[in-house]
Formats: C-alpha cells, structure tokens, sequence
C-alpha cells in the first residue's frame, strides 16, 4: 500500500487548482509537469519540474519560451501560472496583440541565434561589444515605450523595469 507525502497532497491540491482554471495537467513520471491552457485560438503552454533540492524550475514554452525561474514551492509555480494567463487574458484585448507575440518570437529567435553565434564561432571582442551596444539600445527603446504607455496590469509588478 503506498502512502502520499504531504508534500505530494499539496501538489496535487496545486494541480488541481490549475485544472479548476482549465488547464490540461500532464504528469511526466511525478517530476515533471506539462501544464496547457488555450485562449481562444492561442496556445500557453508550461513545463515544470522538480529539481533534486525540491525546488521547481517553469518555463512557459508556448506562445514563446520564457524562463519563469527557480521557485520554492508549488503554491509559487501554480500562482506563476495564473497570473501569467490572467496576463495574457488582459492583453489578448489589445489591438496590438498579434504584433506583440509576433515580435517576442523574433525576440526569443535572436536569443538562439545569438547562442548559435557564440557557441559555433569565434566571435571578436569588437564585434561582441557592438552586439552588447545593440541589446542597450534596444533596452532603452522598451524603457522609453513603458514610460509613454499606459500600465494596464496591476496584480503584480514587472520583474525587468
């Protein structure tokens, strides 16, 4: 007869709450999770897993891979998860919203290739410094464009302003 941990109730109390949202729960072997949400006609997609120190590691890999983090508990990965889609449910109403994922995949697809880059060739200094130069000012570009934009989304704060 086996028994559940308290820690593996509270998980499944966890999943089930994603559930209860309307998420699809696949559990890969008890440690890894596959989390799938539609919106409308848009796909959110999660992977979680439990690393060895019982922390959990989610990335959301659906419309866009972003990593989410190292979290501490599975109360945080779930409430990641909610809010993440309560996000996207917010801006699906935007106009822009279409121009917005398509512009993260390319923003996601210059991060791989410049991983490709510098995995695979031998990259100067020069030419590493301009590429740095770049990422700057497209980083002021995002801080000018909050600046004069109207925040939409308060339930919780943006992590990279």
């Amino acid at each position: 007869m086996s028994y559940m941990t308290i820690r593996q109730i509270r998980h499944e109390m966890c999943l089930n709450k994603l559930r209860e949202l309307g998420c699809q729960v696949v559990s890969i072997q008890g440690v890894m999770f596959y989390v799938k949400y539609t919106l409308d006609e848009l796909k959110i997609e999660y992977m979680y897993h439990i690393n060895p120190d019982n922390t959990y590691y989610l990335e959301r890999i659906k419309p866009y891979v972003v990593s989410a983090g190292i979290m501490e508990s599975e109360d945080k990965v779930v409430n990641a998860i909610i809010i993440d889609i309560e996000q996207f449910k917010n801006a699906k109403h935007s106009k822009n919203f279409k121009a917005f994922i398509e512009v993260d995949t390319e923003l996601s697809k210059a991060v791989r290739a410049f991983e490709d880059l510098y995995l695979y060739y031998n990259i100067s200094k020069e030419d590493t410094e301009l590429i740095k130069k770049e990422i700057n000012n497209v980083m002021k570009l995002l801080r000018e464009v909050k600046d004069r934009s109207n925040r939409v989304f308060f339930k919780k704060d943006p992590e990279s302003f």
